[in-house]
């Protein structure tokens, strides 16, 4: 198999590092770590008409993935999610198009299957055999699933409130899972704790490892392909942790280096909710990193992080692309729910449902346009989310 894959570089420091031993943060500085490819070789051997017709699913960007042996791949089946038209609400705010990108069509029903897909393929390349996650529910759900298949053994560290469809998965996929009182940091604090006694165990935990990113960055490949290589004009993202902005964002930045987009982008936006909205608030007062947000609380589990551990590089994302950062309230992503479904037959999640309540906030600000094509985001299937409904 054809891989381009040469090293991984800090998103900070620049410094380098080897993709054939276990990784985690920048040894130097600490921040993230980012996989890069031999573009220039790409480029001379890879057709981006030659994807369509390759097997489905984010594997088929393969030589553009970090896991070099083909039998390291872990598969439970991922497709190219679709892009479903809301027809009757774009007319409702006069714009004149609105896709959303349905991710809960991938394993486990969420987004997260992306990002672990990849995560736990090349931990087991590299001869990972225990893992373990801090999760708000659908990254354990995904970490659990694609361990088992793997035939390895994960250790999931979870809101005691998260909901309980997610609880209820990784004890079916045989995931250990330990119940944490608090939010997603109150969970990452308790596994690192235990972490000290088991050195044995990797932290696949958002942008604390490099390859999880790489899955997220299937994303921006796929809309390449469904958009004919022309961007849409505004994305807004759920954003918790992150990895899926910066990854597209990563995506864009490849596709263009290998002469397959030009430099237009689109303007970035993150969706968050008032009861934790770090990124919102860094954003207006044009900062480079976010503060811990304090008493964090939302029905959206997977936007109750506290501090996105790569928040520099979501805000930076934001900035160069233009875009904009909004916070709804929990009332509203209800709300949307039933309006959404009930209008466009499209079960959201109320992490996906922030992005309609966005983009209704930023049509009656100007941002968005009438003639602007924009994407939202539905990270999961919204059958996920029972407490929501009831």
């Amino acid at each position: 198999m054809t891989n381009y894959l040469t090293h991984l570089e800090c998103s900070v420091c620049g410094d380098r590092h080897s993709p054939h031993e276990v990784q985690t943060v920048c040894r130097s500085c600490g921040r993230s770590l980012l996989a890069r490819y031999d573009l220039t070789a790409a480029q001379q051997s890879l057709r981006k008409e030659g994807f369509r017709d390759q097997r489905g699913g984010l594997w088929k960007f393969a030589p553009l993935l970090p896991i070099e042996q083909e039998e390291h791949m872990i598969s439970l089946g991922e497709v190219v999610t679709p892009l479903l038209p809301m027809v009757t609400l774009a007319k409702e705010l006069g714009i004149a198009e609105i896709l959303v990108k349905e991710e809960g069509y991938l394993p486990t029903g969420s987004f997260k299957a992306r990002g672990l897909a990849t995560g736990v393929s090349k931990a087991k390349e590299l001869g990972v055999k225990e893992m373990c996650i801090p999760s708000a529910g659908n990254a354990a759900g995904a970490l659990a699933a694609y361990a088992s298949r793997a035939g390895m053994t994960s250790h999931i560290f979870i809101p005691e409130d998260t909901p309980v469809i997610n609880i209820k998965e990784c004890k079916a996929y045989g995931a250990r899972v330990v119940l944490v009182k608090g939010n997603i940091s109150d969970a990452a604090r308790a596994m690192n704790e235990e972490k000290k006694n088991n050195p044995g165990w990797f932290d696949i935990s958002t942008l604390k490892e490099p390859y999880r990113l790489e899955g997220k960055k299937t994303i921006g490949y796929e809309l390449g392909e469904q958009y004919d290589w022309n961007l849409p004009d505004v994305i807004i993202y759920p954003t918790g942790g992150g990895t899926g902005l910066i990854g597209m964002w990563k995506a864009f930045e490849e596709m263009e280096t290998m002469g397959w987009i030009g430099s237009k982008r689109p303007k970035m936006v993150t969706a968050q909710v008032d009861g934790c909205a770090p990124i919102v608030k860094a954003f207006r007062e044009k900062k480079k990193e976010s503060e811990f947000w304090s008493g964090a609380e939302t029905i959206a589990s997977g936007l109750r992080v506290p501090k996105a551990f790569a928040d520099y590089l979501i805000l930076d994302t934001i900035y160069k692309s233009a875009g904009s950062a909004v916070s709804v309230s929990d009332q509203s992503l209800i709300e949307a729910v039933y309006e959404i479904a009930q209008k466009e037959g499209l079960f959201m999640c109320p992490e996906g449902a922030a992005t309609y309540v966005t983009l209704k906030i930023l049509t009656r600000e100007g941002f968005v346009k009438p003639t602007d094509r924009v994407l939202l985001f539905n990270t999961a299937a919204g059958n996920k989310y029972p407490e929501v409904i009831s």
